[in-house]
């Protein structure tokens, strides 16, 4: 359903969303990981979205997961707000104007290019500590 909220999903759908949602605020709480890394690929492989709906999907999740671990993380002295609000707002307005981009290119190409980010990131983090 295009721009509509759909709620009717099978028992299945509603577990690995679930599953889901756990691994990633586990993992988010802890590496600052969740959203692209592991969402968009769980999506497109466990619950059979394209990519664009997966990418779109892992966003919109990503918005309550962030609220929850930032308040907590705040009360703890954590976050370096400092830092935080100007990345927040540069990385918000170029999202602005990726979300157009994303319409433009087809889902093939964004799995790759996922797919290769992906790699490199992998690559980065096990050679260059």
């Amino acid at each position: 359903m295009a721009g509509g909220v759909r709620l009717d999903m099978t028992m299945t759908q509603i577990l690995l969303g679930l599953g889901i949602g756990v691994v990633t605020g586990v993992l988010a709480a802890l590496c600052g990981v969740g959203g692209g890394l592991i969402m968009v690929p769980a999506f497109v492989l466990l619950m059979a979205l394209d990519q664009k709906s997966a990418i779109a999907t892992s966003l919109a999740v990503i918005i309550f997961v962030s609220l929850v671990a930032t308040a907590k993380y705040h009360s703890a002295s954590l976050v370096k707000w400092h830092i935080a609000i100007p990345v927040a707002i540069g990385a918000a307005a170029a999202a602005w104007f990726a979300t157009d981009w994303l319409k433009l290119l087809s889902n093939d190409t964004l799995s790759r290019a996922f797919g290769i980010l992906m790699i490199l990131v992998g690559i980065r983090m096990l050679v260059f500590k």
